[in-house]
């Protein structure tokens, strides 16, 4: 038998951005009646980065987000609102305003697994390109160009400059040299900054080499005069199966960072997902992504991340209709298991703040939410051992009264459905989960 001890008497932070995402809402039909724009917004998605947009038509494909598909042509006039093409950014950018949600702006390109790459390219001006990226920020949040004033705060530089080694024959984000991107994003994160001090300008959205990570702020350093270039966000991905490795990995990197001499900075996991191989096993991880074990993992970094002060914003990869998004059916777009985790933590988001809550089962993930009126209780049961069994779990909980609350069970059989009469005595309650399945409870 597991135990879980909730104490809403003892607060221990705020409840964070966990349940973020990587792109918006799919609005299809002319009544607006198709999609998974209603089902979005319910989930109350803080964020959305537009990271690999251009992959699907409904936001507008191969003229969305990108920098080389917004300025074509990389010789014409930068200061020109002709050499700019920002329709279909303009409507997906609206669409994800008009859920609820703020884009989170990736200024580069999406990853390029074809023969011949277009938008990975190194750009042959930084400085120019750099300049792109300010007029890019004006369109959307000073107007410019019949442009808007939205509140767009991060804006990210590239995506996985450090996937594929110096010497690989197929760089699928960036063709340069780890060193050119250094210079590159010395150029930009300054010009940028400088430009606009209010927002937040950062990257590099590693992919996953902490070696190279090292090495980056060795290059910026060097190519700033000796001085950090700016920084407000550091983004990174990581892929896999067990959630405290994730979180692990997020103390790594903040470490990484500070040894650098970072300190005031955000750590943004900006791309993650279930994982167990990209070969023999990436079919397994397919359907575990679209299935209950997905949604139980998910459920499970969302909590780790919650609880490890050195992560400050998940960022799911991928709400996007593809095989990698848990939260819809790539058909149909109603929701699937996956889904579930997104709207329970949504409701611990607006409680606001996060009350102690501790485990002492390792496949036992818990996290708990109070605003001094309601409660709220996310507990996970996941494990990657697919021969485990059922387990029992005692909740003991004590600083508020949970005899009466709602008891939600999601598993296999079940969807948000209302858990078998159970009441919680001397604020106790004992109950019994499948292998992989999520408890939400709310008072």
């Amino acid at each position: 038998m597991s135990t879980v001890k909730i104490n809403f008497g003892k607060t221990v932070g705020k409840i964070k951005n966990m349940h973020a995402v990587n792109n918006g809402p799919i609005i299809a039909g002319s009544d607006q009646t198709r999609g998974n724009h209603l089902y979005y917004k319910a989930a109350k998605i803080p964020y959305a980065r537009n990271h690999d947009a251009a992959f699907d038509s409904r936001y507008g494909g191969e003229h969305t987000v990108d920098v080389h598909a917004i300025f074509p042509n990389f010789d014409a006039d930068v200061n020109d609102p002709a050499s700019y093409d920002f329709p279909c950014t303009d409507l997906y950018t609206k669409q994800i305003f008009d859920v609820g949600t703020k884009p989170f702006y990736r200024l580069g390109s999406k990853i390029e697994h074809g023969i011949k790459k277009y938008g990975t390219v190194m750009p042959k001006d930084f400085k120019k390109w750099a300049e792109i990226c300010e007029h890019i920020i004006m369109h959307y949040t000073e107007g410019w160009a019949d442009g808007f004033y939205y509140d767009i705060e991060y804006w990210e530089i590239w995506n996985e400059p450090d996937l594929d080694p110096d010497d690989s024959v197929n760089k699928r984000c960036w063709s340069g040299t780890e060193k050119q991107y250094a210079k590159m994003y010395v150029i930009a994160s300054n010009h940028l900054k400088s430009r606009f001090p209010h927002l937040k300008i950062g990257g590099p959205a590693l992919a996953w080499n902490e070696d190279w990570l090292e090495r980056f702020f060795e290059n910026v350093k060097e190519y700033n005069g000796g001085k950090n270039p700016p920084l407000d966000f550091l983004s990174w991905h990581w892929y896999g199966t067990e959630p405290r490795e994730m979180s692990d990995k997020g103390t790594r990197i903040r470490h990484i960072a500070k040894k650098a001499g970072y300190k005031d900075f955000e750590s943004i996991l900006n791309e993650w997902n279930y994982v167990r191989g990209w070969s023999e096993e990436f079919i397994y991880s397919i359907k575990t992504i679209i299935g209950m074990k997905g949604a139980a993992f998910t459920s499970a970094c969302m909590t780790e991340g919650q609880k490890n002060p050195n992560i400050d914003m998940l960022m799911y990869y991928d709400a996007r209709p593809t095989g990698m998004n848990g939260l819809f059916d790539l058909y149909t777009l109603e929701p699937l298991k996956g889904y579930y985790p997104f709207l329970i933590y949504s409701n611990l988001k607006e409680l606001g703040a996060e009350v102690e809550s501790i485990s002492d089962d390792k496949d036992i993930y818990t996290v708990a939410s109070f605003d001094g009126n309601k409660a709220g209780v996310m507990l996970t049961y996941y494990t990657e051992n697919d021969d485990l069994s059922s387990r029992g779990i005692t909740i003991e909980a004590e600083g508020f009264d949970l005899d009466g609350a709602k008891i939600y069970i999601t598993d296999e059989e079940n969807t948000m459905s209302l858990y078998p009469v159970r009441t919680f005595t001397d604020n106790k309650l004992t109950l019994y989960l499948k292998r992989n399945s999520i408890i939400y409870i709310e008072k």
